[in-house]
This record gives structure tokens, C-alpha cells and sequence, in this order.
């Protein structure tokens, strides 16, 4: 386990890491609006986890510069890669870790805000609140499971996250050794509902998201 004694001196490192499965077409563009530089730490560095792609997900990660590539030989799906690279991060010495998407949903420009809570000690896993009823790409169907799905893990965790399916999240390293995802599929509501049940402070922000 690794030793977090320095964490409570100061953030030094925060790590993005994005899961990816034939992610080629999106992925440049959501490499390019990546941070390396956040207020409160001394480092951004970048991991992918490539979830078994059969596409060029590899060589557009290298050519873009990320720091931490791990592969996995065949598809796990998106839970498993996230855990998967939540243990890499850690190795990796990550104080902070990051979690977004490939295909750029969420806006990268609201990283300093959703990382805040954390550097400010007021939580140790911040989830970002989309925009859902102003998004005009989600349908009527989709803002309304979002809606019932947040209230189901409300009362299950027995927090308050106005958006738990959101996959943009930060996560305070004291807190990810804390957490075991055990769903091959998904890893948002569980993890709010463990935290909730761990006592783990847990918050979220606004965050903006773009068009895909």
C-alpha cells in the first residue's frame, strides 16, 4: 500500500486517465484539450487504458504524448478498464485521480473546478454534474433514467449527487485504495453507493460538456 503521509503536505500530482475502446477517430481531439497544468499540483500526467482496441487507439496515444499506456489483450469492458487504470494511477504515484471519457463529452476545461474540493480538503471523490436537461443530444428517455437513477443510489448511499451516472470524477488516492468495483459494466453508481456506505466525503460540482 502505498505510503500517503506526503498527500496532506500538498497535492503533487494529479493523473488523467481515460478508458478507451476503438477510440482512433475521437481520441486526438480529446487528448489536445487535456490540461498540464492545474492549480494545486506540481504535476498533470496523462494514462489511457486500452480496453482490447483493434483500431490505432495505441499509436494516437503515443503520437499525442500520454505518459502512462496500459494495455489489455481483449475487451473487459468499461468498468474493468476504469479499476484497471485506478491501479495504474496509483502506481504511478498519482495524488489526484482524474476520470473522463474518449469521445470528449465532458469539457476539460472544468478539471480545475472538479479537482477543487479535493485540493481544498473538503471532499475526496467529487463527481461532475452535467448540464442533463439543458443537452439536447440526450433524449427525454435518457434525462429521465438519469434522473431515476440518481435517486435510486441517493437513497441506496445516502448522498447527494444530482448526476451519479456522470464518469467525470475525481478521486483523492486515500479514497481509490478504498474502493473495489466489482460490475463488469458499470462503475458510477457503485462507487458513489460504496462510498456513501464507507463514510468516504463525496461531492460535486457543475461542469460543462461539448457536443459529440
Amino acid at each position: 500500500m502505498r505510503d500517503l503521509s506526503a498527500v496532506d503536505d500538498g497535492m503533487r500530482k494529479l493523473l488523467i486517465q481515460i478508458p478507451c475502446f476503438n477510440e482512433e477517430t475521437s481520441l486526438p481531439a480529446t487528448l489536445a484539450a487535456l490540461p498540464r497544468t492545474v492549480q494545486g499540483f506540481e504535476r498533470v500526467e496523462w494514462l489511457i487504458v486500452d480496453d482490447g482496441s483493434t483500431d490505432r487507439t495505441i499509436e494516437v496515444a503515443r503520437a499525442a504524448g500520454v505518459d502512462h499506456i496500459v494495455r489489455l489483450p481483449h475487451n473487459h469492458g468499461l468498468a474493468r478498464a476504469f479499476m484497471v487504470g485506478i491501479e495504474a494511477s496509483l502506481k504511478a504515484g498519482a495524488d489526484v485521480i482524474v476520470n473522463t471519457d474518449a469521445d470528449g463529452q465532458y469539457d476539460a476545461r472544468s478539471i480545475p473546478a472538479l479537482v477543487a474540493p479535493i485540493v481544498e480538503g473538503r471532499a475526496q471523490i467529487v463527481v461532475g454534474e452535467r448540464p442533463i436537461m439543458a443537452v439536447r443530444e440526450f433524449s427525454m428517455l435518457k434525462k429521465l433514467l438519469q434522473r431515476l437513477g440518481s435517486a435510486v443510489v441517493k437513497i441506496a448511499s445516502n448522498t447527494r449527487v444530482p448526476d451519479a451516472p456522470s464518469g467525470f470524477r475525481a478521486i483523492h488516492a486515500e479514497a481509490a485504495l478504498r474502493l473495489c468495483v466489482f460490475s463488469d459494466y458499470t462503475y458510477t453508481l457503485e462507487m458513489i453507493i460504496q462510498a456513501g456506505r464507507k463514510n468516504i466525503a463525496i461531492t460535486s460540482v457543475p461542469i460543462a460538456v461539448n457536443s459529440v
